[in-house]
């Protein structure tokens, strides 16, 4: 996951991530990495037009999104 997510944030590609938070409620979210460490993502949420905080902990999925697929 760690060579994903610095290469996106080197070229900024979005990811499409499935997240689950501390309450187990799952989303699908379309980031903008912007730094990372072992254990959070701080990145531009799409899904919520603001950075946020993400445990990497609670990551089920994550890869490349389509363009598209983040709409405006």
């Amino acid at each position: 996951m760690k060579g994903l997510l610095l290469n996106a944030k080197n070229h900024g590609f979005a990811l499409k991530m499935i997240y689950m938070n501390d309450q187990g409620v799952i989303t699908e979210r379309f980031i903008t990495v912007k730094d990372f460490n072992d254990k959070y993502i701080r990145a531009y949420c799409h899904f919520r037009k603001t950075f946020r905080t993400f445990k990497c902990s609670n990551i089920l999925s994550i890869g490349l999104a389509k363009r598209q697929s983040m709409g405006a």
